[in-house]
Order: structure tokens, then C-alpha cells, then sequence
């Protein structure tokens, strides 16, 4: 048997853990692994390498992928299976690892359609994937975010100032929440729930008068606008809506409405960047192993999920149905500490 394995879309924390896996159980398999590099291009250029055991050895600790990435969609910059066919049947794939985010495991729905058995890895440090209770890369962005929290936090208790922290996370807050409590943040905005920013600058206004010299907020870069916005900055060179700059928005109207100087930081791509969390090059490592094993059984269609400490198949399609926003109660249970 012959498994290809690729990486596409953002880059993420644990990815070489999950290449690494797959490696790793695949060859103790006896089955031969082809790396397919950046993504789905590499397949449609028939740009890949074998991959052994000895290749993937030492990559555990790293960040980014030792494959390279893309945002390239054969069904979007390609004519759609035909892009890749020709690498496929030249190369001889039986089974195609996956390991992506929710874009292009949906583009792995199509060409397992097509007619090449696709196995699925979700990776996300947005934490959006559905069918699974936790995606790899979620853990070391929280940990990130917390950390630069820790430190914003001192320099604006110095300067009496309201920092405004924009995180990652797409249309989803589950960074902002989960790193806004950690840190101890005085509000976190996040696109499930609804906001008034009249009613935030009054809070903040309160927590100063009271004494406290500094505010954080966390907002999620999907939130909307005070006024109702669009939250979209611009288009990527791929064709996909760009987010961001909404941090700079909120803490602007916050200084307007409160008469305290505010401050942005938009953590941006570090949020991505490093060395994976342990958690994270444990959960990418055993999700990799996973998927090499269902490659084994030639099975195809499926994802490999989280399901409470278990690591399972479920139906690929069902899967990227539909984007898994934040559970609500997890931002009520933050709000008991807001300002």
C-alpha cells in the first residue's frame, strides 16, 4: 500500500507531530508514505518526497510542517479532480492523508467523492472543526494568547491604560474565551454573544473609579463592529476574506466613551508560531497514528476525532457540515469575572 500525506491551509502547532504519526505507524504497517508538499499544490504540480521513518525523526517539537502549506484549492484555482489526477495514478496513492482545517477538509469531501479514499486530520488553533471535541494546535494558541495577557497586564497597570487584545479564531471565539479567562481579562467579545459597547465603557469606567488602574479586553477577530460593521479587512491573495483590524475599532470607541487612553495588540500569526503545547504533540501525534491506521484498513470517507479521551473515526462529511461555534455557557462562565 502507498499512503500520501499533505498539509494544507493555515499552519498549526503540531503538525509534524501528526506527520510524524502517520510516518511512523504507516511504515510499521509496511506500507510505503509520499509526502505531497504545500498542501493541495503539491498535488496538483506533483511536487513530494518519500517519507520514512528517519525523515520525521526530531520534527516532534517543531512548529509549522516540515511538508509546507498552501491556501491553493484545486476545486477553486484547479479544474477541480483532473488538477491532481494525473500526480495520483502516476504516484500509485491507495489512501490520502489529510491534515487540515475545516476549508480544506472540505475540499478532501470532493476528492474523496472523486475517487481517491481520503482519511482526515483536523488541525485548527481555531478550535471550528465539527465532529470532534478538541482540534490539535487549539491548546498551544490558548497557552500563547495567555501568556502575552500575563505581560500586557503589567505594562498597563503601569499606565493606567485599557489594553485591547485581538486574537485569532476566525468566526468563532473559542480563543478569546479560553484565553480571556485564563488571563484574568476584564471582558471578552466574542461573535456568539452580542455586546454594548456603551455598556462595556460604563463597566470599565466603574473598575477604574474604584480603583484598579488597567482593563484588559479580549476580542475575537470575528466580532462585529459597535455599529454593525462588516468584520472582513480585505481578501487574500487566494481569494478568501481577510479578518482583523477589529481591535483597533473597539479600543477607539472605548477611549472615546470611558476618557482612558486604550491601547491594541493583535497577536496576528504568533498565535500560530513555536513549539506545540505537550498537549498538543500528544493529541497530533495520536490522531496521525489514527488516521495511518484506518489508511491500513483501507477505509476512506472519515475523520479522526476527539471523543472524551478517545481517539475515533467519524463520517467525514458530517464532520465539515458545519463550522462548530463556541458553546455559550463556556462565555457565561468567563463573565462572572467581568469588570
Amino acid at each position: 500500500m502507498r499512503i500520501g500525506v499533505m498539509t494544507a491551509g493555515g499552519d498549526c502547532p503540531g503538525m509534524n507531530a501528526a506527520i510524524r504519526g502517520v510516518v511512523a505507524r504507516s511504515t510499521a504497517g509496511g506500507a510505503t508514505v509520499v509526502g505531497f508538499e504545500d498542501g493541495w499544490e503539491g498535488l496538483m504540480r506533483g511536487r513530494y518526497r518519500p517519507l520514512d521513518r528517519n525523515d520525521v525523526r526530531g520534527i516532534l517539537v517543531r512548529g509549522g510542517t516540515i511538508l509546507g502549506t498552501s491556501r491553493v484549492d484545486p476545486y477553486v484555482h484547479g479544474d477541480g479532480y483532473e488538477s491532481i489526477r494525473e500526480t495520483v495514478e502516476r504516484v500509485g496513492i491507495d489512501r490520502l492523508v489529510v491534515i487540515g482545517g475545516d476549508g480544506t477538509l472540505r475540499t478532501a469531501v470532493r476528492i474523496d467523492d472523486d475517487g481517491l479514499g481520503v482519511i482526515g486530520v483536523p488541525k485548527t488553533i481555531d478550535n471550528d472543526i465539527g465532529g470532534t471535541d478538541v482540534s490539535f494546535g487549539f491548546n498551544t494558541a490558548v497557552q500563547i494568547v495567555t501568556d502575552a495577557i500575563d505581560r500586557l497586564t503589567t505594562t498597563a497597570e503601569a499606565h493606567n491604560r485599557v489594553m485591547v487584545v485581538e486574537v485569532m479564531g476566525r468566526t468563532t471565539g473559542w480563543i478569546a474565551t479560553y484565553a480571556g479567562m485564563a488571563g484574568g481579562a476584564e471582558a471578552i467579545l466574542v461573535p456568539e454573544s452580542e455586546y454594548d459597547i456603551q455598556d462595556l465603557a460604563a463597566r470599565l469606567r466603574r473598575r477604574h473609579q474604584s480603583g484598579h488602574t488597567y482593563s484588559i479586553v479580549v476580542v475575537a477577530e470575528g466580532v462585529p463592529a459597535p455599529e454593525g460593521g462588516s468584520r472582513i479587512s480585505g481578501v487574500d491573495a487566494f481569494g478568501f476574506d481577510r479578518l482583523g483590524g477589529i481591535g483597533e475599532t473597539i479600543a477607539a470607541r472605548l477611549e472615546t466613551l470611558t476618557g482612558f487612553e486604550a491601547r491594541t495588540m493583535a497577536l496576528g500569526h504568533l498565535q500560530r508560531g513555536g513549539t506545540p503545547t505537550a498537549f498538543d504533540r500528544i493529541l497530533a501525534t495520536r490522531l496521525g497514528v489514527g488516521a495511518a491506521e484506518m489508511a491500513l484498513e483501507g477505509r476512506s470517507g472519515i475523520m479522526m476525532a476527539v471523543s472524551g479521551d478517545e481517539i475515533v473515526p467519524v463520517d467525514l462529511r458530517r464532520a465539515c457540515a458545519d463550522v462548530r461555534g463556541l458553546d455559550v455557557s463556556r462565555h457565561r462562565e468567563a463573565a462572572w469575572f467581568f469588570a
